[in-house]
């Protein structure tokens, strides 16, 4: 072992505990989930960690949005790069807290992973940055920014605002985008694709009001019908495979593979279930368009009547990979949903947020760091995969700052069910990833002294 590595290994108690205060505080970005003053318990405990790791001008800013980013900064030596780091203490709701095996918001250890909300995503991230920054302690070899957001799982934008408002405040060059992770634990991973977002909710009227199923039904157009037919129009009826005009679904995925029978258990997918599409996993998870039904509001079926829906509408999301621009992805999706409505049905769009895709370079000297630091800790070289999720920030901060890098990465992988119940993090990737970004930030250094 390294001294390096071994005073991460020396500091992984103190990180469970960091892990375990955080994970308690429940910030979830919703006021009408949780009070607003849990986020600010939230944004308060991360400023106040960073501090006592050697960081400057620590403090809350807030964002457009009325969230608060936790900022702060140490200058370079001489000559040396400066590194911002990212991540985000906000997280997503429990949603049903009967699906847990153990409490959400109380860290819990079990069969080696520490379970609770946050603890992979984003949480797990502020701890690794928190033990990278302890174990070099005064020898930190570049400058320092740092940010922590305080609303990216409601996708609000506060922080993407509020880097156009104020770009000298994260000028670097190196951004370390910490909201990822490891295509499984034991490789080293940096992901250089994000898909983008289109969302849009369709409402769909055929009758005035609700009239009796037994007197009407037949010739009374049926809202909710009209509306499965419709969203069925999304996808090929044979293999499942997003299909909407004016939207190419055929592209393919030249990096690192994603095993189908890992796939498989890392999504949960029932026995004798098929996955839907076409190509490689990789394929339809990074490099092709996928749509999803997020919600439908219909009469439920406890309490619902022998009545004709008159009415009916659904949340659709549509992820966009790179190479497809997601506002025009998002008028497909309108033009192709208002074309499928069958019967002459009244159909409304209401268009929501987009997200635009990204992706990184990745032939500049921070990644050739990154990857001497991966194979070091990993013992193999780094892996390159994409990312099905969305980080708008991504976008900004390569439109706010050209000649920076990139670099997407954390201690998140499949296991750790990020935004279910039981989400998890393995310990040893905090570790490890840790001792990555530390080895990172000596690696970056010494390249700019070369």
């Amino acid at each position: 072992m390294s001294e390096l590595a071994e005073t991460i290994a020396g500091l992984m108690e103190r990180a469970r505990t960091d892990l375990a205060e955080l994970v308690a505080i429940p910030s979830v970005a919703d006021p009408r989930q949780y009070p607003p003053e849990e986020c600010h318990r939230a944004a308060q405990w991360v400023a106040d960690a960073f501090i006592g790791a050697g960081l400057h001008d620590v403090h809350l800013a807030e964002t457009p949005d009325g969230s608060h980013a936790v900022i702060g900064h140490r200058p370079p030596p001489p000559g040396a790069p400066t590194v911002l780091l990212y991540c985000h203490y906000d997280v997503q709701p429990p949603l049903d807290d009967d699906a847990w095996t153990t409490p959400p918001f109380t860290l819990t250890e079990r069969d080696g992973r520490w379970y609770g909300r946050g603890t992979a995503d984003c949480k797990g991230n502020i701890v690794m940055h928190l033990t990278a920054l302890r174990a070099l302690g005064d020898d930190l070899p570049v400058g320092v920014k740092f940010v922590a957001e305080g609303s990216e799982e409601q996708g609000t934008g506060g922080l993407e605002q509020y880097v156009v408002q104020h770009p000298e405040q994260f000028l670097a060059d190196a951004l370390l985008v910490c909201d990822t992770g490891n295509a499984e634990v034991g490789t080293g991973t940096a992901t250089t694709t994000l898909r983008g977002l289109a969302d849009v909710v369709v409402t769909v009227d055929t009758l005035a009001g609700e009239v009796h199923s037994g007197m009407f039904g037949g010739p009374a157009p049926d809202a909710l019908a009209a509306l499965i037919q419709m969203l069925a129009s999304l996808r090929d009826p044979r293999t499942g495979a997003t299909r909407i005009d004016g939207i190419d679904c055929e592209g393919s995925w030249p990096g690192v593979g994603y095993d189908e029978e890992q796939f498989r258990t890392d999504a949960g997918v029932l026995d004798g279930v098929r996955l839907t599409g076409t190509g490689t996993v990789a394929d339809r998870l990074w490099a092709r368009p996928a749509v999803t039904v997020l919600g439908i509001d219909c009469p439920p079926v406890v309490g619902s009547t022998a009545a004709v829906p008159p009415t009916a509408r659904a949340r659709v999301s549509l992820r966009v990979p790179p190479g497809t621009d997601a506002a025009a992805a998002r008028e497909a999706l309108t033009r192709h949903l208002a074309g499928a409505a069958p019967w002459g049905a009244r159909v409304t769009v209401e268009t929501g947020g987009t997200g635009s895709p990204f992706r990184a370079a990745t032939d500049g000297p921070a990644y050739a760091a990154l990857g001497r630091a991966v194979n070091e800790v990993y013992g193999k070289p780094m892996a390159f995969l994409g990312q099905g999720g969305s980080i708008p920030l991504c976008n900004v901060l390569a439109g706010t700052y050209p000649r920076a890098e990139i670099v997407l990465m954390g201690v998140e992988e499949p296991r750790c069910l990020i935004h279910a119940p039981n989400e998890s993090v393995d310990p040893t990737e905090i570790e490890h990833m840790a001792h990555v970004e530390a080895l990172f930030l000596r690696e970056y250094a010494a390249s700019h002294r070369r």
